[in-house]
């Protein structure tokens, strides 16, 4: 099997469920992006020591690839989609949210600005987090064009952007913790 099909070779790309857009397209810049954000949080978990939180990146990475579904079908084809599996529902929403008050109530939160790069790990998180911020606002961009943009799709990559800050930070707490500082 070749993994070249020399289709896109004309500035185009397919979409889920048909139908082709330019490789420019919002659409495929938001997509484009997720996938950006599931590589770099690849380089976070491959850093992690904490089994724990390697498995949270692992689950995240896979709930991207539910939002980047989601961006790679024309809004004519969004009947189609799956909710949890290829659409991105409030429950994911909410699951983010907790996650949130659970690692701030465990770590706490900085009091200054944070100067990513104490850890391998954080950094990397933190290099997701901005990838993930540059996805939602691809992803606002896309609903200003397409109003029936699923606005669970917007509010969940903007909370995972701030679940990776907390995570970040976490990570830099555990660090401190186990250097003595």
């Amino acid at each position: 099997m070749k993994i070249y099909t020399k289709r896109g070779d004309d500035g185009t790309t397919g979409l889920l469920y048909g139908g082709r857009v330019p490789k420019s397209d919002l659409r495929t810049e938001a997509y484009g992006t997720t996938d950006e954000a599931v590589a770099a949080l690849g380089v976070a978990r491959a850093s992690l020591r904490e089994p724990a939180l390697a498995e949270l990146v692992l689950r995240l990475q896979r709930e991207l690839f539910v939002a980047g579904a989601e961006l790679a079908t024309a809004a004519d084809n969004q009947a189609k989609l799956t909710p949890g599996v290829t659409r991105v529902e409030a429950g994911m929403v909410g699951e983010l949210e907790r996650l949130i008050d659970d690692y701030v109530e465990r770590t706490g939160m900085p009091e200054e600005f944070v100067v990513p790069g104490e850890t391998p790990a954080s950094a990397a998180l933190d290099l997701a987090r901005t990838i993930v911020r540059r996805a939602e606002r691809r992803a606002v961009e896309l609903a200003a064009a397409e109003p029936r943009t699923n606005p669970d799709l917007v509010r969940y990559l903007n909370r995972l952007s701030d679940l990776l800050f907390v995570l970040a930070r976490h990570e830099e707490g555990r660090f401190r913790a186990l250097h003595g500082d």
